[in-house]
Protein backbone atom coordinates (compact mmCIF):
# COMPACT_ATOMS: atom_id res chain seq x y z
CA UNK A 1 0.00 0.00 0.00
CA UNK A 2 1.43 3.37 -1.02
CA UNK A 3 1.40 5.84 1.89
CA UNK A 4 -0.06 9.21 0.92
CA UNK A 5 -0.56 11.16 4.15
CA UNK A 6 0.49 10.93 7.81
CA UNK A 7 -0.48 12.70 11.00
CA UNK A 8 1.27 12.55 14.37
CA UNK A 9 -0.98 12.82 17.43
CA UNK A 10 -0.02 14.25 20.81
CA UNK A 11 -2.26 12.00 22.94
CA UNK A 12 -4.38 13.62 25.64
CA UNK A 13 -6.10 11.99 28.61
CA UNK A 14 -9.16 9.93 27.82
CA UNK A 15 -11.39 12.28 29.84
CA UNK A 16 -10.16 15.50 28.17
CA UNK A 17 -13.26 17.26 26.82
CA UNK A 18 -11.73 20.19 24.94
CA UNK A 19 -13.67 21.50 21.94
CA UNK A 20 -10.84 21.14 19.42
CA UNK A 21 -7.90 18.76 19.24
CA UNK A 22 -6.32 20.34 16.16
CA UNK A 23 -3.34 21.78 18.06
CA UNK A 24 -2.29 18.22 18.96
CA UNK A 25 -1.99 17.13 15.29
CA UNK A 26 1.16 17.48 13.20
CA UNK A 27 1.19 16.64 9.49
CA UNK A 28 4.41 14.84 8.54
CA UNK A 29 5.97 13.44 5.38
CA UNK A 30 4.59 9.88 5.15
CA UNK A 31 7.84 8.70 3.58
CA UNK A 32 10.20 10.68 5.80
CA UNK A 33 11.83 9.96 9.19
CA UNK A 34 9.40 10.28 12.08
CA UNK A 35 10.27 7.95 14.99
CA UNK A 36 13.34 7.87 17.26
CA UNK A 37 15.47 4.72 17.48
CA UNK A 38 14.21 4.06 21.00
CA UNK A 39 10.59 3.74 19.82
CA UNK A 40 9.13 0.54 21.29
CA UNK A 41 6.74 -0.04 18.39
CA UNK A 42 9.79 -0.73 16.22
CA UNK A 43 11.94 -2.43 18.86
CA UNK A 44 9.35 -4.76 20.37
CA UNK A 45 6.06 -4.37 18.53
CA UNK A 46 4.78 -2.94 21.82
CA UNK A 47 1.60 -1.21 20.74
CA UNK A 48 -1.78 -1.62 19.09
CA UNK A 49 -3.33 -0.62 15.78
CA UNK A 50 -6.49 -0.54 13.70
CA UNK A 51 -7.02 -0.44 9.93
CA UNK A 52 -10.12 1.30 8.61
CA UNK A 53 -11.47 1.02 5.11
CA UNK A 54 -12.21 4.35 3.42
CA UNK A 55 -14.64 4.55 0.50
CA UNK A 56 -14.84 7.82 -1.46
CA UNK A 57 -13.52 9.73 1.54
CA UNK A 58 -15.84 8.07 4.08
CA UNK A 59 -14.06 6.22 6.89
CA UNK A 60 -16.02 3.04 7.64
CA UNK A 61 -17.07 1.83 11.11
CA UNK A 62 -15.17 4.51 13.03
CA UNK A 63 -16.93 3.83 16.33
CA UNK A 64 -16.33 0.05 16.38
CA UNK A 65 -12.69 0.53 15.39
CA UNK A 66 -12.13 3.04 18.19
CA UNK A 67 -13.84 0.71 20.65
CA UNK A 68 -11.50 -2.11 19.62
CA UNK A 69 -8.47 0.19 19.80
CA UNK A 70 -9.44 1.02 23.39
CA UNK A 71 -9.95 -2.68 24.19
CA UNK A 72 -6.54 -3.60 22.79
CA UNK A 73 -4.92 -0.71 24.70
CA UNK A 74 -6.53 -1.96 27.91
CA UNK A 75 -5.20 -5.48 27.37
CA UNK A 76 -1.67 -4.07 26.92
CA UNK A 77 -1.95 -1.68 29.90
CA UNK A 78 -1.58 1.32 27.61
CA UNK A 79 -3.22 4.67 28.46
CA UNK A 80 -6.83 4.73 27.31
CA UNK A 81 -7.10 6.62 24.00
CA UNK A 82 -9.29 9.72 23.91
CA UNK A 83 -12.03 8.66 21.48
CA UNK A 84 -12.93 12.22 20.50
CA UNK A 85 -9.30 13.07 19.71
CA UNK A 86 -8.86 9.96 17.58
CA UNK A 87 -12.18 10.57 15.83
CA UNK A 88 -11.03 14.09 14.97
CA UNK A 89 -7.73 12.72 13.65
CA UNK A 90 -9.56 10.20 11.47
CA UNK A 91 -11.74 12.97 10.04
CA UNK A 92 -8.66 15.08 9.28
CA UNK A 93 -6.93 12.21 7.48
CA UNK A 94 -10.07 11.02 5.64
CA UNK A 95 -10.40 14.51 4.15
CA UNK A 96 -7.24 13.72 2.15
CA UNK A 97 -8.54 10.42 0.76
CA UNK A 98 -10.47 11.45 -2.34
CA UNK A 99 -12.47 9.03 -4.51
CA UNK A 100 -11.96 5.28 -4.53
CA UNK A 101 -10.83 2.95 -1.78
CA UNK A 102 -8.16 3.85 0.77
CA UNK A 103 -6.90 2.62 4.13
CA UNK A 104 -6.50 4.60 7.34
CA UNK A 105 -4.27 3.03 9.96
CA UNK A 106 -4.31 4.06 13.62
CA UNK A 107 -1.19 3.27 15.68
CA UNK A 108 -0.79 3.67 19.44
CA UNK A 109 2.65 2.68 20.78
CA UNK A 110 4.05 2.56 24.31
CA UNK A 111 6.48 5.20 23.12
CA UNK A 112 10.18 5.67 23.68
CA UNK A 113 11.97 3.21 25.94
CA UNK A 114 11.98 4.62 29.49
CA UNK A 115 9.77 7.45 28.26
CA UNK A 116 6.66 8.70 30.02
CA UNK A 117 4.07 9.01 27.24
CA UNK A 118 2.79 6.95 24.31
CA UNK A 119 3.42 7.69 20.66
CA UNK A 120 0.47 7.90 18.29
CA UNK A 121 0.01 8.47 14.59
CA UNK A 122 -2.43 7.95 11.73
CA UNK A 123 -1.60 7.13 8.10
CA UNK A 124 -3.50 7.12 4.84
CA UNK A 125 -2.66 4.75 1.99
CA UNK A 126 -4.19 3.63 -1.27
CA UNK A 127 -6.02 0.32 -0.76
CA UNK A 128 -4.67 -2.77 -2.55
CA UNK A 129 -6.53 -4.01 -5.60
CA UNK A 130 -9.02 -6.53 -4.21
CA UNK A 131 -11.31 -7.16 -7.19
CA UNK A 132 -9.95 -10.65 -7.89
CA UNK A 133 -10.24 -11.76 -4.26
CA UNK A 134 -13.84 -10.48 -4.06
CA UNK A 135 -14.95 -12.12 -7.29
CA UNK A 136 -12.86 -15.27 -7.85
CA UNK A 137 -12.21 -15.92 -4.17
CA UNK A 138 -9.17 -16.98 -2.16
CA UNK A 139 -7.63 -20.40 -1.69
CA UNK A 140 -6.71 -21.09 1.94
CA UNK A 141 -4.68 -23.62 3.86
CA UNK A 142 -5.28 -24.40 7.52
CA UNK A 143 -2.37 -23.90 9.90
CA UNK A 144 -2.05 -25.06 13.52
CA UNK A 145 -2.02 -22.04 15.86
CA UNK A 146 -0.26 -24.11 18.51
CA UNK A 147 -2.76 -24.01 21.36
CA UNK A 148 -6.09 -25.52 22.39
CA UNK A 149 -9.42 -23.70 22.33
CA UNK A 150 -9.45 -23.01 26.09
CA UNK A 151 -6.00 -21.36 26.27
CA UNK A 152 -7.18 -17.71 26.04
CA UNK A 153 -9.12 -18.08 29.29
CA UNK A 154 -6.15 -19.69 31.05
CA UNK A 155 -3.37 -17.43 29.74
CA UNK A 156 -4.56 -13.82 29.27
CA UNK A 157 -0.92 -12.63 29.16
CA UNK A 158 -0.68 -14.08 25.65
CA UNK A 159 -2.81 -11.09 24.56
CA UNK A 160 -4.95 -13.26 22.31
CA UNK A 161 -7.76 -11.05 21.06
CA UNK A 162 -5.71 -7.83 21.13
CA UNK A 163 -4.75 -6.20 17.83
CA UNK A 164 -1.09 -5.67 18.60
CA UNK A 165 1.74 -4.48 16.39
CA UNK A 166 3.42 -7.88 16.87
CA UNK A 167 2.32 -9.30 13.52
CA UNK A 168 5.41 -11.33 12.60
CA UNK A 169 3.57 -14.63 13.16
CA UNK A 170 0.63 -13.48 11.04
CA UNK A 171 2.90 -12.50 8.16
CA UNK A 172 4.83 -15.77 8.46
CA UNK A 173 1.54 -17.68 8.18
CA UNK A 174 0.64 -15.87 4.96
CA UNK A 175 4.09 -16.61 3.51
CA UNK A 176 3.66 -20.28 4.43
CA UNK A 177 0.24 -20.33 2.75
CA UNK A 178 1.78 -18.96 -0.44
CA UNK A 179 4.57 -21.55 -0.28
CA UNK A 180 1.82 -24.17 -0.26
CA UNK A 181 0.19 -22.67 -3.35
CA UNK A 182 -2.64 -20.85 -1.55
CA UNK A 183 -3.56 -17.19 -1.14
CA UNK A 184 -4.12 -17.07 2.61
CA UNK A 185 -4.24 -19.13 5.79
CA UNK A 186 -6.84 -19.99 8.41
CA UNK A 187 -5.59 -20.67 11.92
CA UNK A 188 -6.98 -23.70 13.76
CA UNK A 189 -6.42 -24.90 17.31
CA UNK A 190 -4.56 -28.09 18.09
CA UNK A 191 -7.91 -29.64 19.05
CA UNK A 192 -9.46 -28.89 15.65
CA UNK A 193 -11.38 -25.61 15.98
CA UNK A 194 -11.33 -22.75 13.46
CA UNK A 195 -10.06 -19.41 14.75
CA UNK A 196 -9.41 -16.70 12.16
CA UNK A 197 -7.18 -15.78 9.24
CA UNK A 198 -3.98 -13.79 9.89
CA UNK A 199 -5.71 -10.54 8.86
CA UNK A 200 -9.39 -11.48 8.59
CA UNK A 201 -12.40 -13.03 10.28
CA UNK A 202 -13.98 -16.26 9.04
CA UNK A 203 -17.71 -16.73 8.48
CA UNK A 204 -19.56 -19.77 7.19
CA UNK A 205 -22.97 -20.25 5.64
CA UNK A 206 -24.70 -23.38 6.85
CA UNK A 207 -28.09 -23.33 5.16
CA UNK A 208 -29.77 -20.11 6.31
CA UNK A 209 -27.41 -19.77 9.30
CA UNK A 210 -24.30 -17.61 9.20
CA UNK A 211 -21.73 -18.70 11.76
CA UNK A 212 -18.44 -17.26 13.00
CA UNK A 213 -16.09 -18.51 15.74
CA UNK A 214 -16.93 -16.98 19.12
CA UNK A 215 -14.54 -14.19 20.21
CA UNK A 216 -13.89 -15.93 23.54
CA UNK A 217 -11.62 -18.25 21.56
CA UNK A 218 -8.97 -15.51 21.67
CA UNK A 219 -9.57 -13.98 18.26
CA UNK A 220 -10.24 -10.43 17.17
CA UNK A 221 -13.91 -9.53 17.20
CA UNK A 222 -14.08 -8.31 13.60
CA UNK A 223 -15.64 -4.93 12.96
CA UNK A 224 -16.59 -5.91 9.40
CA UNK A 225 -18.00 -9.23 10.62
CA UNK A 226 -20.18 -7.46 13.20
CA UNK A 227 -21.47 -5.01 10.62
CA UNK A 228 -22.23 -7.79 8.17
CA UNK A 229 -24.00 -9.86 10.82
CA UNK A 230 -26.25 -6.87 11.60
CA UNK A 231 -27.06 -6.57 7.89
CA UNK A 232 -27.79 -10.28 7.54
CA UNK A 233 -29.99 -10.26 10.65
CA UNK A 234 -32.03 -7.42 9.16
CA UNK A 235 -32.52 -9.59 6.10
CA UNK A 236 -33.93 -12.36 8.29
CA UNK A 237 -30.95 -14.70 8.45
CA UNK A 238 -29.80 -16.36 11.66
CA UNK A 239 -26.36 -15.15 12.79
CA UNK A 240 -24.51 -17.20 15.39
CA UNK A 241 -21.28 -17.11 17.40
CA UNK A 242 -20.22 -20.62 18.30
CA UNK A 243 -17.24 -23.01 18.23
CA UNK A 244 -16.50 -23.92 14.60
CA UNK A 245 -14.85 -27.23 13.83
CA UNK A 246 -12.42 -27.60 10.94
CA UNK A 247 -14.88 -30.09 9.45
CA UNK A 248 -17.51 -27.29 9.44
CA UNK A 249 -15.23 -25.09 7.35
CA UNK A 250 -14.67 -27.89 4.87
CA UNK A 251 -18.35 -28.82 4.49
CA UNK A 252 -20.02 -25.39 4.77
CA UNK A 253 -22.30 -24.31 1.92
CA UNK A 254 -20.08 -21.25 1.53
CA UNK A 255 -17.37 -19.44 3.49
CA UNK A 256 -15.70 -16.03 3.43
CA UNK A 257 -12.74 -14.16 4.85
CA UNK A 258 -13.86 -10.72 6.05
CA UNK A 259 -11.70 -7.68 6.70
CA UNK A 260 -12.02 -3.91 6.65
CA UNK A 261 -10.01 -3.50 3.46
CA UNK A 262 -10.47 -6.69 1.44
CA UNK A 263 -14.13 -6.91 2.56
CA UNK A 264 -15.85 -10.23 1.71
CA UNK A 265 -13.51 -12.64 -0.07
CA UNK A 266 -15.17 -16.01 -0.73
CA UNK A 267 -13.10 -19.08 0.14
CA UNK A 268 -12.69 -21.06 -3.08
CA UNK A 269 -10.59 -23.94 -1.70
CA UNK A 270 -9.57 -25.35 1.68
CA UNK A 271 -6.34 -27.35 1.84
CA UNK A 272 -6.51 -27.99 -1.89
CA UNK A 273 -10.16 -29.10 -1.95
CA UNK A 274 -12.37 -26.83 -4.05
CA UNK A 275 -15.37 -25.04 -2.51
CA UNK A 276 -18.36 -23.55 -4.28
CA UNK A 277 -18.28 -19.75 -4.49
CA UNK A 278 -21.69 -18.08 -4.15
CA UNK A 279 -20.98 -15.20 -6.51
CA UNK A 280 -24.42 -13.55 -6.31
CA UNK A 281 -24.45 -13.48 -2.51
CA UNK A 282 -20.81 -12.35 -2.39
CA UNK A 283 -21.60 -9.46 -4.74
CA UNK A 284 -24.51 -8.49 -2.52
CA UNK A 285 -22.38 -8.64 0.63
CA UNK A 286 -19.66 -6.47 -0.90
CA UNK A 287 -22.21 -3.97 -2.20
CA UNK A 288 -23.35 -3.53 1.38
CA UNK A 289 -19.80 -3.36 2.74
CA UNK A 290 -18.88 -0.67 0.20
CA UNK A 291 -21.83 1.48 1.26
CA UNK A 292 -21.26 4.19 3.92
CA UNK A 293 -21.21 2.55 7.37
CA UNK A 294 -20.76 4.37 10.66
Amino acid sequence: MALRFALMIDPVASDDRRESFADGFTVIDPLGPALPLGELSAQRGDGVFESLGVVDGHAQEVGPHLDRLAHSAHLLDLPAPNAAQWRAAIARVAAEAGPGESVIKLILSRGIEEGSSPTAWVTLATAPENTRARTEGVRVVTLDRGYQLDVPGRAPWLLLGAKTLSYAVNMAAIREAKRRGADDAVFVTTDGYVLEAPTASVILRLGDRFVTPEPAAGILHGTTQRSLFAHLAQRGFSTVYEPVLLSDLRTADAAWLLSSVRLAAPISAVDGVEKTVDRDLTDELNAYLLSPRD
